[in-house]
């Protein structure tokens, strides 16, 4: 039990990072996390042995997920004005941080689906049979849905156009996994 906690405790950071990327926000995701910790710790005898804990940890925080947009109903965020930051004193180069925002909405914008793979496969690393592996889907549909998910980012940012004739959809490093 206690190499089973160890793993645990090891893929904290990996299922933080994970849930900020889905949710955008911080307290959220660390509420995720927690309900996800919750659930793998009461549910451990039900965890087979027969692959990474890391992996059936993902499932778990992916599946509460799920449930919380299932039951939640749709809802704008309220910011109060004392907590908006201060406008800047001197201009800086804008440019990057427009194109980041730009991109941060845009996968905000992607199905569920879509942006779980972009995420598994592009901000956390994973090659793409252990994305496959963590969303319980076939390789061959993570494959679908990363190269839709990639192309409506493009058509989002208004970066447009066809894909490399020679590599495809799938030009990016992450193409030799």
């Amino acid at each position: 039990m206690s190499l089973f906690l160890d793993q645990i405790e090891a893929a904290i950071p990996a299922l933080r990072r994970y849930a900020i990327a889905l949710l955008r926000d911080r307290e959220s995701a660390d509420d995720l996390v927690q309900d996800c910790l919750e659930r793998a710790v009461a549910q451990s005898a039900s965890w087979r042995g027969d692959g990474p804990v890391q992996a059936w940890l993902f499932r778990i925080l992916l599946n509460r997920h799920r449930d919380l947009i299932r039951r939640a109903p749709a809802r704008g965020v309220l910011v109060a004005v004392t907590d908006l930051s201060a406008e800047p004193s001197a201009p800086g180069g804008q440019d990057g941080h427009l194109a980041l925002r730009e991109v941060h909405e845009a996968m905000g914008r992607l199905p569920l689906d879509q942006r779980a793979a972009l995420l598994l496969v592009a901000v956390e690393g994973k090659s793409f049979d252990e994305a496959a592996e963590l969303l319980g889907i076939p390789k061959g549909t993570l494959m679908s849905r990363l190269a839709r998910g990639r192309a409506t980012l493009r058509q989002l940012t208004g970066r447009g156009g066809a894909p490399d004739p020679v590599t495809g959809p799938f030009s990016d490093t992450h193409a030799t996994r």
